[in-house]
């Protein structure tokens, strides 16, 4: 670089005293010509250096290598998703595309093995997750554990929150057909809802929504990805 910016010294400078020495007209063709030859090498120089730089940027990202075994025991360790901004971090890295790479690599070494899980992205983060397929065994396993947590009422107003968020009490109400302000208060203590703004209007009532722990309990990655049925997609006549 300290070459590139020596040579266009020199160049601005022999272009200005040619300027000043050889005013005469008929040398402005020869002048241009110069101009537009510099300006023509300059040019591949300058696009080659740029597109060596971002190959050399690339290379540098994908030649970081990843501690695969505590890559894994990190997402093992833990209940709730990492990002890759966390993962990097706590693996001593300075940047996440490394970590992406490694992810992908566990997932195929997964599958090539035939094991039962693989990392998900939950909640803007990564997680380990059983398969789809053992998802039924599972469910009967840990369904005297989620009866405990969440009731049926709980279940019915999360489920009403989560599909029709941000939303009152009132119309929560109104779509279950029975009180709902105590269980409404222990999904919060349990942090699967929180309270999400104050409608506009008169009183400014409070509209509650779910949170990241509920994306996490459910395994869900967005509210995007809510099941959908035909009773909830099909317009209102």
């Amino acid at each position: 670089m300290r070459l590139v910016r020596d040579d266009d010294d020199v160049d601005d400078d022999d272009e200005t005293t040619t300027v000043m020495a050889e005013p005469d007209p008929q040398h402005d063709d020869d002048i241009e010509s110069r101009r537009s030859a510099t300006a023509a090498a300059e040019e591949p120089d300058g696009a080659v250096a740029e597109a060596d730089d971002d190959a050399d940027g690339a290379e540098d990202a994908g030649d970081i290598e990843v501690n695969l075994g505590l890559l894994e025991a990190l997402l093992l360790s833990t209940h709730h998703p990492l990002t890759a901004g966390k993962l990097a971090e706590l693996l001593d890295l300075g940047a996440t595309k490394p970590i992406r790479a490694a992810i992908k690599s566990l997932n195929e070494q997964y599958e090539s093995t035939g094991r039962s899980f693989r990392i998900e992205q939950v909640a803007g983060g990564y997680q380990l997750l059983t398969l789809p397929e053992f998802g039924d065994a599972l469910k009967k396993f840990h369904q005297r554990e989620i009866d405990a947590k969440l009731t049926k009422a709980a279940l019915e107003t999360l489920a009403i929150v989560a599909y029709k968020q941000p939303i009152l009490r009132v119309d929560v109400e109104a779509i279950r057909g029975v009180a709902c302000g105590e269980t409404i208060r222990n999904l919060m203590e349990k942090h699967l809802v929180k309270i999400a703004g104050r409608a506009e209007e008169p009183g400014r009532p409070i509209l509650y929504g779910t949170t990241k722990r509920f994306l996490e309990l459910f395994g869900l990655n967005s509210l995007k990805d809510l099941p959908q049925s035909d009773a909830l997609t099909k317009p209102k006549s």
